[in-house]
């Protein structure tokens, strides 16, 4: 049995194979330990389900609860813990080496929008022809953009050439973004 199936289902009722069982009550409190045929009518007694929470132990501790409320329960709560969790993807911004001030500019407040909204951003530089023998003037363009948003950004990964692109990661800095 691996981590995630023991994790997800319990063993319920007459799922449960251990002869004694370590009892607690809907209050939380001990009732002992007793045979899992009376630990069952107990249970049945009330109208509630018999849980095994803790079969590591010697003897397995079980639980009296209302086992559909519980899974009701827990089901809200992964979905609270999804919803509150901050998902960060990675936007990309490209560029030819030769490009005008205009453009430049224009890519710089969509470079800020994305990290202003926690996002990674992913600078590329794309060579076409004879443009990838002045890989310099890539790699001054990269430069110019990290410095034009050094106040929201950090260089995760520096200028690196693959292939006929040049790329570059940004990521915000922890200060500036939103939480």
């Amino acid at each position: 049995m691996n981590g995630i199936t023991k994790e997800k289902e319990l063993e319920v009722n007459y799922e449960i194979k251990a002869r004694e069982v370590r009892v607690i009550d809907v209050d939380g409190k001990q009732l002992g330990i007793m045979p899992l045929k009376e630990a069952l009518r107990l249970a049945q007694e009330r109208q509630l389900d018999l849980v095994k929470v803790a079969p590591q132990a010697k003897p397995p501790v079980c639980k009296i609860m209302d086992y559909g409320k519980y899974k009701y329960e827990q089901s809200k709560r992964e979905k609270e813990a999804r919803k509150n969790q901050k998902v960060i993807s990675v936007k990309e911004i490209r560029m030819s080496p030769n490009i005008e001030e205009h453009d430049f500019q224009v890519r710089v407040k969509s470079a800020l929008r994305f990290l202003d909204d926690g996002n990674k951003v992913k600078v590329t530089v794309r060579f076409r022809g004879r443009e990838i023998t002045h890989t310099q003037l890539g790699e001054d363009v990269l430069k110019r953009l990290a410095e034009s948003v050094k106040e929201k950004a950090v260089i995760e990964k520096p200028p690196v050439i693959e292939g006929r692109n040049m790329v570059m990661i940004l990521s915000p800095r922890q200060n500036t973004a939103k939480e």
